[in-house]
């Protein structure tokens, strides 16, 4: 039975909530949020909700229509973890404060109309997620851009880069090399119990989680969230980050999803494992190619035909690029395979229970807003299936090992996030399907990105620029 707005409130009462917390999404992907004292969490206010100032909020309304409205959803009721007096947290859903028609650009609204459409085509009724988001705990970062001047510069006691530094009391050199970060133990995976703060965090926000481990990469760790139907997975992968950053900051660490932050490491991905049933079955199970369907080959072909589009959403900035780099682990190349981690999909084969069949698509990162991201590799998916498209022979071979000959048959993901929008521009009516996207939010999308971020990126120097042709 569905949770009521009037057992959200007893839920409230019950726990001794003084404050309510209502989080939504923005465009771009961040939460925002507004508070109110618990004597204004009535029955009413889950069917008219609070007003907002929309033209404050990135990608959204002109300021000559900027009244909005955000919706608590009861289902999402939680107790914050993190504020010092006791507050009840709901994610929300953003309407017009007037006719409360849900608003366009609304990701979480996208992703409840992409499993909308998935029931109305009759090929399944429920769409699972399994998202595993990468990230980094620095001790300091520092950066600024200025007219005149720019650096970055981020440090961590687990850096490889201070194995010479002369500290005080010695230095005690329990630093992975470069790459080699994957499965190490204490003291060299010093993280071990900031992690599992996080992991008991997260099962108090009502997050059920598989794993926790260190990464390859210096100063970066991956926790594995159990998978779940879309949209709550979107919500779950909200509260994720939220709980990532804020007990790091409690411990005196930064964290970032950002994709790329360190030079001559791995970055960060957020490997994306998909399934789709119809009445309890699991429609990607089959006696095809490594235990899929043929309906799982198409839903890959689907992915293989639009990644270069979807990158736009999936791969949203500039430093999304410094990941996707030909030659190095993660995925460039649009192939599919059932071991193979040089493939961008792989069918996973940890068991034979037809229950566990699904795809892993390796390609988007943590940077991405992720009820965008679900959505567009759902529909990408569908349009496989509707369309019967073909992917093609599987690549068990490993990938960088090709010749130049037989590596140039195969499709590849955009080179920059300028290449990416072009190709969104070119290729979204799969996106458009049952008005799941808009033509006005794919619109706006490629606007903020070509307006924000590449216009940003374009004028500005770099210090690299100055170490190759200040002497030119």
């Amino acid at each position: 039975m569905a949770m009521t707005g009037k057992d959200a409130i007893a839920f409230a009462k019950k726990h001794g909530a003084v404050m309510a917390d209502f989080k939504f999404t923005d465009f771009l992907g961040t939460w925002q949020h507004i508070s109110v004292h618990i004597d204004h969490l009535t029955e009413d206010a889950f069917e008219t909700g609070f007003g907002f100032d929309g033209s404050s909020i990135r990608g959204w309304q002109p300021i000559n229509a900027s009244d909005m409205a955000i919706i608590p959803d009861p289902s999402t009721v939680v107790m914050d973890p993190f504020t010092k007096h006791p507050t009840v947290s709901f994610i929300c859903d953003v309407a017009d404060p007037v006719t409360l028609e849900p608003y366009s650009r609304d990701p979480r609204y996208v992703a409840k109309k992409a499993v909308d459409y998935l029931r109305s085509t009759g090929i399944g009724d429920t769409c699972f997620i399994g998202p595993e988001a990468e990230f980094f705990l620095f001790d300091s970062v520092r950066y600024d851009q200025r007219t005149n001047g720019a650096f970055y510069e981020l440090d961590s006691r687990e850096g490889y880069w201070n194995t010479g530094k002369d500290d005080e009391g010695g230095n005690k050199a329990y630093r992975a090399r470069p790459k080699e970060g994957y499965f190490p133990v204490t003291p060299w995976d010093s993280y071990q119990d900031l992690r599992t703060e996080m992991v008991i965090d997260l099962l108090k926000a009502g997050i059920e989680v598989e794993a926790s481990h260190h990464e390859v990469a210096s100063s970066q760790c991956e926790i594995d969230i159990r998978f779940g139907e879309l949209v709550k997975t979107g919500d779950q992968l909200m509260w994720f980050k939220h709980v990532v950053r804020n007990v790091a900051a409690r411990n005196g660490k930064v964290a970032t999803f950002m994709p790329k932050p360190l030079y001559g490491d791995n970055g960060s991905g957020m490997h994306t494992h998909i399934s789709i049933w119809k009445e309890g079955k699991n429609l990607m199970a089959g006696n095809e190619y490594a235990g899929l369907s043929q309906e799982a080959l198409w839903f890959i072909g689907g992915i293989i035909r639009h990644a270069r589009a979807m990158a736009a959403i999936s791969n949203p900035t500039t430093n999304s690029y410094r990941r996707l780099v030909p030659g190095y682990e993660a995925p460039v190349n649009l192939a599919y395979s059932s071991r193979n981690r040089s493939a961008s999909i792989r069918i996973p084969i940890g068991t034979t229970s037809p229950k566990s069949r699904r795809i892993e698509y390796r390609c988007p990162d943590p940077s991405c807003n992720p009820y965008l991201n679900f959505a567009a590799l759902l529909m990408a998916g569908l349009d496989g299936i509707e369309n019967k498209i073909d992917p093609g022979k599987p690549m068990d071979k490993d990938i960088y090992g090709l010749s130049p000959v037989e590596l140039a048959e195969i499709p590849k993901m955009p080179g920059s996030l300028e290449e990416a929008v072009d190709a969104l521009e070119q290729d979204h009516e799969f996106l458009l399907k049952g008005g799941v996207f808009t033509e006005d939010l794919i619109r706006g999308w490629i606007d903020r990105k070509r307006n924000v971020d590449l216009d940003a990126w374009r004028l500005r120097p770099t210090p690299q620029e100055f170490y190759l042709y200040f002497d030119c």
